[in-house]
């Protein structure tokens, strides 16, 4: 499930699901450098991720989970540094430091200020344990994602840096972290209308082979 096939004797394999906006980062991310893995499915809802043979190899049991060779990395983030460090061509991350620091900044502000209070784990904590029907926590995971999304939309209209993409021409980190997040808010019924920067951006990743191809109804696991 790749672009094409990767030179090394062993491919990688990513443990993934197909809604996890955290899995879905790492997809664009190995189709945007072209690297081939073998897809690996953990179904988060029926609890795979707690059972073996899966949480024998992930101690926080959670997708997305990278194993090249003997490795095995978990954290979408770290993933996908560890992939640009050693995968450089074409490259996620701009060539001089400040880039570099704005590029990161727009990923953290949705990686975390924006997926940690709207993961399946909080949500279904705040049904089971909380007791929140669904319409409130539909309501807490519009206000959580509207209110993130909108700091994002200030940074991208407020700065010279924004091109095409969120940083310039080229897709960057900050464009694959921002198109599942957006994926998500419209999945969830969000406003997204109010963003016009944001979502000018989503439509230019969207456009792109490596992007669709790594959309979650491109996935084996898609249902």
């Amino acid at each position: 499930m790749a672009a094409r096939r990767s030179a090394r004797v062993f491919m990688m394999e990513l443990y993934s699901y197909f809604r996890s906006s955290a899995s879905y980062r790492v997809r664009i991310a190995l189709a945007l450098k072209g690297l081939a893995y073998d897809y690996k499915p953990v179904h988060l809802v029926k609890g795979e991720q707690v059972q073996a043979p899966f949480s024998d190899l992930s101690a926080a049991r959670l997708v997305p989970l990278l194993k090249d060779g003997e490795a095995l990395i978990s954290q979408s983030l770290a993933i996908i540094e560890y992939l640009e460090e050693t995968h450089p061509a074409p490259p996620l991350l701009p060539a001089d430091a400040l880039g570099r620091a704005r590029v990161r900044s727009l990923a953290l502000d949705v990686a975390c200020e924006i997926h940690p209070l709207n993961n399946l784990r909080v949500l279904r904590y705040l049904v089971h344990e909380m007791k929140l029907g669904e319409d409130d926590k539909n309501r807490w995971y519009r206000h959580w994602v509207e209110e993130g999304l909108e700091a994002v939309e200030r940074q991208l209209a407020g700065s010279a840096a924004t091109g095409r993409f969120c940083h310039g021409d080229a897709p960057t980190l900050a464009d694959v972290v921002l198109v599942p997040q957006v994926f998500n808010a419209q999945r969830f019924g969000c406003r997204v209308d109010h963003l016009p920067t944001v979502m000018r951006v989503f439509g230019e990743c969207t456009a792109l082979a490596a992007f669709a191809g790594a959309h979650p109804a491109a996935c084996p696991d898609a249902s």
